[in-house]
């Protein structure tokens, strides 16, 4: 049954196309094939942000709607053995993802470049994904080595007699294209023959993808709008004959209903699915980490499915397209989608030799004991929106790198909360160390993108101009709060959403001095104008200084038992 929702309550205009909640029937399985004989079934599987989860994820990000169950899913084991449980009794079946299933990744992949990641994917005979913004974490030149292999061209070869072959399965890039020829990076668009009928698949991450990575990785490329370049795609498909298309968006939404409903879907999902071409039968979304079963009229008006399976392999979509063989076309009123938790039951055999196979590799380096913390550290890239102790503990780390390292030393330290990516618990056990005993890999997993620590100076008139551009909403999020060394405190006056002002800017007490230069210590990506934080490019004097990682560890090492630093260097009034 439809629930028809008022475009009002998703801010579109009146004459704006209805969006409204879909609920799949139950029993979805009805891939045999045996219908009419001008009707094809088409299972399609698909998830999303997978980031290199080969072991069971923990807790839930903040905002999940699973309820009590989070703590029991995901995991490449069981992830596999889901998806093979779904295709029995399909005649047609294909598996697809939406992007992120490399790059900021747990440890176990994230130390050896996400190999275990790919290795893993395909032995779940993941068919196509579309790209998203961590594929390109280490710049253009490395995703092209995940896709086509060869050696790590610092690390080698991790297994010399097998040398990484690349990616059984096509990562597609509708949108990222060579600014100079125009040409896409990567395939846009793949196609699979079912019956006899052409079904096509175009992947893009999202245009903002710049504001997320490092620039130098994606130096002459160009991120187009999704909209554009999915409708262009979707044209020239048609051209070729192929009337069922298939979107692998890296960009989404949110809601606050069940993992299989789609209540109050916010968020850019909605503008692109409401406007991209009505030849585009289903989009399959990921980047928020929210799972949805939505349906958002087309602008012909007519329902189309919109959905999203979550994040680190919780959650299978399971969608099943009926084609008209005369017509080549998905019949759309038949589609349907379900939402399936991927509970830790039944691992796969071939998945747990994976990831053996990896951690024979990496244990030896990753359950090192680096130190001890007195208390749980919590926070970072699980609330972007306000000051958390585990960004403000990782400033600490950068500005003690900066001490440590600098003949000058460093005054400051800053860093972006989505480079925060886990917390330190004392309860965290990975390796069988004792309780408040931290790891490198736990260490690794708050850090894992490995960015380069930079020294940057900027006057105190910069320092607050960067400060101030926390507060001016950006995509998805009214604001991203910075982690800030000891030392540093502000007041934050915010006026409306628009005109928010740093005030009362002191370091160690005394007031900053707009012309005064002060040392920062921070991530290359930061320093790089990452995450829209633009006035970060006025700093002057770069200077590199060591990994992320190292000057956590070192940080850690030296300060044991550490504690946490608390919420109270910002006031906000």
């Amino acid at each position: 049954m439809w629930n028809t929702r008022r475009n009002a309550i998703f801010g579109l205009s009146a004459g704006a196309l209805a969006l409204t909640l879909a609920m799949t029937p139950a029993g979805a399985n009805q891939g045999n094939g045996k219908g009419p004989d001008k009707l094809i079934k088409l299972q399609v599987l698909s998830f999303n942000d997978y980031h290199g989860n080969l072991q069971p994820p923990g807790g839930s990000p903040l905002g999940l709607p699973y309820g009590d169950a989070v703590t029991t899913l995901g995991g490449a084991e069981f992830l596999s053995s889901k998806l093979t449980a779904l295709r029995a009794g399909a005649t047609n079946t294909v598996t697809v993802a939406a992007g992120d299933l490399i790059g900021g990744s747990t440890a176990l992949s994230g130390i050896f470049h996400d190999e275990p990641s790919v290795e893993s994917l395909e032995a779940m005979k993941l068919d196509v994904s579309g790209v998203g913004n961590h594929e390109f974490d280490e710049g253009l030149t490395e995703l092209l080595r995940m896709q086509n292999g060869g050696c790590h061209p610092v690390d080698g070869c991790y297994f010399p007699d097998s040398p990484y072959d690349g990616a059984s399965f096509p990562w597609l890039a509708a949108n990222v294209v060579y600014t100079d020829s125009g040409k896409t990076v990567l395939p846009p668009t793949w196609t699979k023959v079912v019956d006899g009928v052409k079904v096509g698949f175009i992947g893009m991450t999202l245009e903002d993808t710049p504001t997320l990575v490092g620039p130098a990785g994606i130096a002459g490329l160009t991120f187009q709008d999704e909209v554009q370049a999915a409708n262009a795609a979707a044209a020239k498909l048609q051209q070729n004959n192929i009337d069922s298309i298939v979107v692998l968006l890296h960009e989404g939404g949110f809601q606050t209903g069940t993992f299989n409903g789609c209540t109050g879907v916010s968020g850019p999902i909605v503008d692109i699915a409401t406007n991209l071409a009505p030849s585009i039968d289903l989009v399959v979304t990921g980047h928020t980490h929210v799972p949805y079963v939505c349906t958002i009229n087309d602008p012909a008006g007519q329902p189309r499915q919109v959905t999203s399976a979550s994040s680190f392999g919780r959650v299978v979509t399971e969608t099943w397209l009926t084609i008209d063989k005369k017509t080549r076309d998905v019949v759309r009123p038949l589609t349907t989608s379900t939402n399936h938790l991927v509970t830790r039951v039944n691992p796969d055999p071939a998945q747990t030799a994976i990831i053996a196979k990896w951690k024979t590799l990496g244990d030896p380096i990753l359950n090192r004991v680096i130190g001890t913390t007195a208390e749980d550290i919590t926070g970072g890239e699980r609330n972007r929106i306000a000051e958390t102790a585990m960004s403000n503990f990782v400033a600490d780390a950068l500005l003690a790198a900066g001490n440590a390292k600098l003949p000058g030393g460093a005054d400051i330290g800053l860093v972006n909360p989505g480079g925060v990516r886990a917390q330190i618990l004392v309860s965290q056990i990975t390796a069988g160390e004792l309780p408040g005993q931290v790891t490198y890999g736990e260490a690794f997993n708050v850090q894992p993108f490995g960015n380069v620590v930079v020294a940057v100076d900027f006057t105190g008139a910069q320092l607050k101009a960067v400060l101030e551009q926390q507060f001016v909403a950006r995509g998805t999020r009214a604001q991203l709060v910075l982690g800030i060394s000891n030392g540093l405190t502000y007041d934050w006056v915010a006026a409306n959403a628009f005109d928010s002002k740093v005030e009362n800017l002191k370091l160690n007490g005394v007031a900053v001095d707009p012309a005064a230069v002060y040392t920062v210590a921070t991530i290359n990506f930061l320093a790089d104008g990452g995450d829209a934080f633009t006035r970060m490019l006025a700093g002057t004097n770069r200077i590199g200084i060591t990994e992320d990682v190292t000057a956590l560890i070192d940080y850690i090492a030296a300060n044991s038992p550490v504690t946490s630093p608390g919420t109270n260097r910002i006031t906000e009034r």
